[in-house]
């Protein structure tokens, strides 16, 4: 009897121990995914097959995205919750890129996009599913029914990667909810300075956008052109407020975001 009492008390204080034991709050500093896009980034290009030969970290951060409670997302300021999406959003990108590394190519989709291109994988935006907070996601309902409807700030459209030359650049540090505004902002200000993203010509008289903001208009308050005036250089922005142009889109990119191979040494 004393041992079956002995070991009734043990699985009774295993027991409570799983019980009340401190469930292990999530890194808000998003340290796995700071840590992947430092090492695998290079002027806003990824490379792929390096962290697709050994992805364990990465593996490892999407874990933790699966495993946050709803209970405690709830508890966050809102930073931290948009921060929490961009960064899933990039690293589920990243995910679906390495499953299907090499790109194969289909005739259909290479009749309208490069060959290496995200275009490429059937459904990726909206059939594969990734798991956030225990949940199943696709793509899209990360980018329109919880960041564009939910918390619709504009300047995560400068945020969000799509694996594509014709994105904003893959930041080299993960979205933190206490850095996010100089981040978002900071984005903002580089995916205007690259002349294949937006550029003002005085000459012709016109101002040339990326399609984002043909996109997703109705997104940018009160309008693209203010937005763009807002973090364009000062003489862009000045031309912008003149209102004196014609607007164009730019053509699209969608080759993929990878970064070149290192040559061998001879």
């Amino acid at each position: 009897m004393k041992i079956k009492y002995i070991t009734l008390n043990l699985a009774a204080a295993a027991a409570l121990f799983f019980l009340t034991a401190p469930v292990r709050a999530f890194d808000q500093s998003h340290a796995l995914l700071d840590k992947i896009v430092k090492q695998q980034l290079d002027s806003g290009l990824f490379d792929y097959k390096g962290l697709k030969g050994a992805p364990a970290g990465l593996e490892k951060y999407l874990e933790g995205l699966a495993a946050v409670k709803p209970a405690e997302y709830e508890a966050w300021p809102r930073q931290e919750k948009i921060a929490f999406w961009i960064n899933a959003y990039n690293a589920f990108t990243i995910k679906a890129i390495l499953d299907n590394y090499p790109i194969k190519s289909n005739w259909k989709a290479s009749l309208r996009y490069p060959k290496n291109s995200i275009r490429q994988i059937p459904g990726v935006w909206d059939e594969l599913k990734f798991k956030a907070m225990g949940r199943e996601v696709v793509l899209n309902d990360i980018e329109h029914k919880i960041l564009r409807k939910e918390f619709g700030d504009a300047r995560a459209h400068m945020a969000l990667v799509c694996a594509s030359v014709g994105c904003p650049p893959l930041r080299a540090e993960a979205y933190t909810g206490a850095a996010l505004d100089a981040q978002l902002d900071d984005q903002a200000r580089q995916f205007l300075k690259n002349p294949a993203k937006f550029r003002a010509d005085r000459g012709e008289g016109k101002v040339y956008l990326s399609p984002i903001f043909k996109w997703f208009a109705e997104d940018f308050k009160p309008n693209a052109l203010a937005f763009v005036a807002r973090y364009a250089d000062e003489d862009a922005g000045a031309y912008l407020k003149e209102g004196k142009f014609k607007v164009s889109y730019l053509d699209y990119d969608w080759s993929l975001n990878e970064r070149p191979a290192a040559p061998r040494a001879e």
